[in-house]
């Protein structure tokens, strides 16, 4: 049985997955409860994460186990940390100071391929976004799901979400509004030719 891939992705309305010099905050500054809940239900399901280097050594900065104790993490941040995780990558090498975590080098295409049909729970990528678009491109990514903020970035948005990626039609498989104003899109992609 091949696992379920999902992109998971933050984006402000007009499509960047981050922003650069400005006093926003985490989550554009728009989390509430309902969002919050969600976010921690959904790392409470047996799942891998699944990191490119960039995003690895990112999440390693802001929440890496040497940087913050885990009673000082959010719930959230708590859970995705505790995950087992795999880093598609062939500049970093473990051991991590993250728990669970183990770096496989190699094409993303192939690795991610042999994870989806050795993996006995879903995969789940949040941002790394030239790895999800390749593997989008080679049909892997069984799901996007798009958590769309409240915010336009038009100013300090970095890091347009699909720029460079193939065409894809997207069929919406679920949709939830939380705390009246962000939104969570689940699409199936198929490559559009």
């Amino acid at each position: 049985m091949t696992a379920t891939y999902t992109f998971d992705i933050f984006s402000s309305l007009d499509g960047f997955a981050s922003y650069d010099n400005a006093d926003w905050g985490p989550y554009w500054g728009k989390q509430g409860p309902e969002f919050l809940d969600r976010r921690l239900a959904l790392y409470g399901e047996a799942q891998r994460m699944v990191f490119g280097a960039d995003t690895f050594r990112l999440f390693m900065e802001m929440i890496g186990s040497s940087k913050v104790p885990a009673e000082a993490l959010d719930p959230v941040n708590g859970r995705l940390r505790s995950m087992p995780t795999t880093v598609v990558s062939s500049t970093l090498e473990g051991p991590f100071d993250w728990p669970a975590a183990s770096v496989v080098s190699g094409d993303a295409v192939e690795v991610i391929a042999r994870l989806k049909e050795e993996s006995d729970v879903p995969l789940r990528s949040h941002g790394s976004l030239s790895l999800n678009r390749a593997l989008m491109a080679a049909g892997l990514v069984d799901r996007v799901q798009v958590t769309v903020f409240p915010v336009i970035a038009g100013q300090t948005g970095v890091e347009p979400i699909f720029q460079g990626a193939a065409d894809f039609d997207l069929d919406l498989i679920e949709s939830r509004t939380f705390d009246g104003r962000t939104q969570e899109l689940i699409y199936r992609p198929t490559l559009h030719v």
